[in-house]
């Protein structure tokens, strides 16, 4: 990833990768608007796909209800070291758009927990 990428630009590369994955047909197809219910193994393949797109990491997963509204939530990382950028992941179980944000940036409570997790990683990485 090049370091001088920004905030807007990184979650602006994700989504477009992600559309790209829809458009070649590697996503699940009821990933649009009106779909049926999302299940995690189909969150999974398309956070798997788009992350891959840009070199990210997978940090974890989970299904949380937000604001009256049960959501899939994955937290990524893209890049390394004073370059990483923490990402959160979110879509309605009930189907819609993926929406991808900075942790910095998010007002889901999740985005709390993925810098801690984070930060946890990095402590079990220098103590191996």
């Amino acid at each position: 990833m090049d370091a001088e990428l920004d905030d807007k630009a990184l979650e602006n590369t994700l989504a477009e990768s992600l559309a790209d994955l829809v458009a070649a047909d590697v996503a699940p197809a009821d990933l649009l608007p009106d779909a049926k219910t999302i299940s995690e193994e189909e969150f999974v393949e398309v956070v798997g796909g788009a992350l891959e797109a840009v070199g990210g990491t997978l940090l974890f997963k989970m299904c949380v209800e937000n604001e009256g509204e049960a959501q899939h939530v994955a937290a990524a990382c893209v890049g390394d070291g004073g370059n990483r950028q923490l990402l959160l992941l979110t879509l309605p179980t009930g189907g819609g758009a993926l929406k991808v944000e900075t942790t910095a940036k998010s007002t889901n409570p999740v985005a709390g927990i993925a810098a801690a997790y984070a930060g946890l990683m990095d402590a079990f990485q220098a103590a191996a």
